[in-house]
């Protein structure tokens, strides 16, 4: 049972930063995908960004540029680092892995899978609130 729980939301002003944080070192080494999703009441799950077993990320066009995902040197932390933020980034975030448990094959895990983004794994989430 995955135990990936997402920290670090809260409530700011447009244009401002957060960091949201994932503990990560149990899934990290069996995973080939782990990312980033968020949701907003009443709207779909939106897959946010990607980073692969190489290291290779990806994002969801409304981010990119202004959201960074990353892995410690160690892999035991996931980061989403939010800069820029605005009210149409609000929503609940989560961090999900596979665990290893869906094939990496085709467009996996990248800019083009992200509207599919259905890693198995995932948890608690965490609240991000901006206003104007």
């Amino acid at each position: 049972q995955a135990h990936l729980v997402a920290s670090g939301g809260g409530s700011v002003q447009s244009g401002e930063s957060l960091r949201l944080s994932c503990p990560a070192s149990e899934y990290s080494v069996r995973s080939y995908c782990m990312g980033w999703f968020r949701q907003a009441p009443g709207k779909e799950r939106e897959g946010v960004a990607v980073i692969d077993n190489t290291g290779t990320t990806a994002y969801t066009d409304s981010v990119e540029g202004r959201f960074t995902i990353s892995l410690d040197n160690e892999k035991t932390t996931l980061y989403l680092d939010m800069d820029s933020l605005k009210p149409e980034d609000t929503a609940m975030y989560y961090c999900a892995a596979d665990l290893g448990e869906r094939p990496f094959t085709g467009d996996y895990c990248s800019a083009t899978w992200l509207p599919r983004f259905d890693l198995p794994f995932w948890t608690q989430g965490t609240q991000v609130t901006v206003s104007s």
